[in-house]
């Protein structure tokens, strides 16, 4: 026995170097029950390595007991030999008391490989032969949730939390809250978000409560539980945006874009932070701090497509003209073309008098947005002051249409068809 807690001892220490020193004679020398005991710590401390030597030394002396078969397959599977684990399981006969427990292991061994249905048949097998078993009902509804079926999975979690609140370490309250909120049933999830909290203080729980809070309008709540989360980490850098967006709807625009503020301090690569930060603001008033986020925001990524457009967009309403063509040669210089763009380069280009780089915009521009009447007036009237009239003609018609509630257009056309 010397023996044994000499070496439960230097395992619970994460001494390395003696386990592997004291394992091989303890193998030769202790009990068989001694050596599974051993096997089953080095399981629990993370030995997989040395854990799978004890279940193979047993093996060889107990070649027929299933639980080794179950252990060293779930060990293998750990280790990442799924084929070696597979090998160890269907070594298993339907007839064996464990028979259960290796149809989990296979369930989780076809999860591993992406084979969900061959793993919810392993599932309902066993549910078959053990229709009460909460940790097999669990098993099924963890597989439902992870292949999205939210509503069955719900179905077993609440049938199972009736019966107890834990599975092992695991809140049932915790798991509803998730499936819950991944099929948007936000208010069934926030009460089971407020029923785990009263159970354990997490940051992941927090952050799920108070985004099912936000997502039903009860943004006073959402609020707290974020501040709340902060407090306990400040590195949870998505509570800073989902904190701005709660406080943006209370209209505490300050202190909305002091939190995103905050969080770039603490994540200065978050080019969605920065984002939000410009659009603050810019509803703020205060436009060279916008501007500076927005271009930091592009600065991070060239291609974001959101921060181009509102900083566009922004130049535009501020008829800086030239800055908007100089965005527009820098992105084609990175040939990032975006069409989406082209009727601010276009008016751009106009503004500024260069009508030969306009006219090349707005035509390229009109592929894209021919259903598009506030486009298409003002793509008309520049045609028109180009001297293009055959052109206008053909989008004053398209104009005509799409607004036949104008009088302005009709005339307009008439005007050209007797030119």
């Amino acid at each position: 026995m010397e023996q044994y807690e000499q070496l439960a001892e230097v395992i619970a220490q994460g001494d390395l170097t003696q386990v592997e020193t004291l394992l091989p004679q303890f193998m030769i020398d202790a009990l068989p029950e001694n050596q599974y005991a051993i096997a089953e710590q080095l399981m629990y401390y993370g030995y997989l390595t040395q854990a799978d030597e004890v279940l193979q030394h047993l093996l060889f002396l107990l070649p027929d007991e299933p639980q080794l078969l179950i252990d060293r397959a779930n060990v293998a599977m750990e280790l990442g030999y799924e084929d070696q684990a597979l090998d160890l399981l269907m070594q298993i006969d339907e007839e064996a008391e464990e028979y259960p427990q290796a149809l989990l292991a296979l369930a989780d061994y076809y999860q591993m490989q992406g084979l969900f249905e061959a793993a919810m048949q392993r599932l309902d097998q066993a549910l078959v032969l053990l229709p009460h078993e909460p940790l097999v009902q669990f098993a099924k509804a963890e597989l439902l949730t992870e292949v999205g079926r939210f509503l069955e999975a719900s179905r077993l979690y609440e049938s199972l939390y009736e019966q107890q609140t834990h599975i092992g370490a695991v809140a049932i309250a915790e798991r509803l809250a998730e499936v819950y909120r991944a099929g948007a049933a936000y208010e069934e999830a926030l009460t089971y978000y407020k029923v785990a909290l009263e159970d354990e203080v997490k940051p992941d729980v927090l952050f799920g409560a108070a985004y099912a809070a936000f997502q039903t309008e009860q943004f006073a709540y959402a609020s707290k539980t974020l501040e709340e989360l902060l407090a306990l980490d400040l590195d949870y850098f998505s509570a800073y945006v989902l904190l701005a967006q709660c406080y943006e709807q209370q209209e505490l625009l300050q202190d909305a874009y002091q939190t995103v503020l905050q969080g770039l301090q603490r994540d200065e690569y978050n080019k969605g932070l920065y984002l939000y930060a410009g659009k603050l603001a810019l509803k703020l008033g205060s436009t060279t701090e916008a501007e500076q986020h927005l271009r930091e925001a592009i600065a991070l990524d060239p291609e974001y497509m959101e921060a181009i457009m509102t900083l566009t967009a922004y130049l535009a309403e501020q008829e800086d003209y030239e800055s908007v063509i100089e965005l527009s040669e820098t992105l084609r210089a990175q040939q990032f073309n975006w069409t989406a763009l082209y009727p601010f380069i276009a008016k751009a280009y106009a503004m500024e008098e260069q009508f030969e780089e306009a006219s090349a915009y707005y035509d390229a521009a009109y592929r894209e947005f021919a259903d598009d009447a506030a486009f298409l007036a003002e793509y008309v009237y520049f045609l028109l002051e180009e001297g293009r009239r055959r052109d206008a003609l053909a989008v004053a018609k398209k104009l005509m249409t799409l607004q036949d509630y104008v009088t302005e257009w009709p005339a307009l056309v008439e005007t050209l068809e007797e030119e």
